[in-house]
């Protein structure tokens, strides 16, 4: 976080509605940059341990106008939680809210039409700062707004900015749902070496470090995936013929993604829509 970030946080405040594991994973990030716990305003109902040794304010009265209020809260204790910080909509306040499914409508509604709102959909490898996050914003939402919120969120991982709210179903079914198909791959390519003769504690051993490994490399490597995959397939090999199942256009991965992220996409336009 930049000082000039830094120091605007320090002097106006920062108010997190919800402090979960998402709330504590961006909380624990920010004060390892340095952020004042002084500086934060903590308002969840059911406060963690580690919470409350932080020295951050914690159920106490808010500041008069914060420089950002993080929505964290389940979407389902949105209608709760959030009018009782509506004094500070249609102001200077900004609100950026990480609560999956909520759109920024709903919080014009419910703050007013004039008030700065950006949404985010983070995911949860966010947990240990290896997440990735989406962020759009409304008209009233500013470039500097915008560089706040990037600021604050790139303590939990990489920040994209999208073209607009319409791509946040599609972020949904990729990153933000994402990590569960990985988390089913590890579990699937252990079982299909416990069914080739591994017991099982070896075979989830190998598969968790390569999914691990292999994505590890995908970041760093100069060659995209692609070029990757060709660099470990020599012709009529084990690898080959491995992918010449996995790459089958009607039943491999293409066709089977696909249809999964597509059902996610879905799922999360119709949710939106109540």
């Amino acid at each position: 976080m930049s000082d000039g970030h830094m120091n605007e946080l320090e002097a106006r405040g920062l108010v997190l509605l919800g402090c979960g594991k998402m709330g504590s994973a961006m909380l624990e990030g920010w004060l390892a940059q340095g952020l004042s716990p002084t500086s934060v305003w903590v308002n969840d109902p059911y406060p963690s341990d580690w919470l409350s040794e932080t020295g951050v304010h914690l159920n106490t009265t808010l500041p008069d106008a914060p420089a950002i209020v993080l929505v964290a809260v389940k979407p389902q204790m949105m209608a709760d939680a959030l009018p009782t910080l509506a004094e500070y909509g249609n102001g200077d306040t900004l609100f950026l809210s990480v609560a999956a499914g909520t759109a920024i409508a709903t919080y014009e509604a419910m703050l007013g039409d004039q008030t700065p709102i950006i949404r985010a959909m983070p995911n949860t490898p966010a947990a240990i700062a290896r997440g990735i996050t989406a962020i759009c914003g409304n008209r009233h939402a500013t470039a500097a707004h915008l560089n706040l919120a990037e600021a604050l969120l790139s303590a939990v991982g990489q920040v994209v900015r999208l073209d607009g709210e319409h791509q946040m179903d599609a972020v949904t079914g990729v990153s933000g749902s994402g990590p569960a198909y990985v988390f089913h791959l590890i579990e699937t390519l252990a079982a299909a070496g416990v069914a080739q003769g591994l017991s099982p504690d070896l075979a989830m051993q190998l598969a968790k470090a390569t999914v691990a490994g292999a994505g590890a490399l995908a970041m760093q490597a100069d060659d995209d995936p692609a070029q990757l995959r060709v660099n470990v397939t020599s012709p009529g090999g084990t690898t080959a013929a491995a992918l010449e199942v996995l790459m089958n256009e009607k039943d491999g991965f293409p066709a089977l993604l696909n249809r999964a992220v597509a059902a996610a996409v879905n799922r999360s336009k119709e949710l939106a829509n109540g």
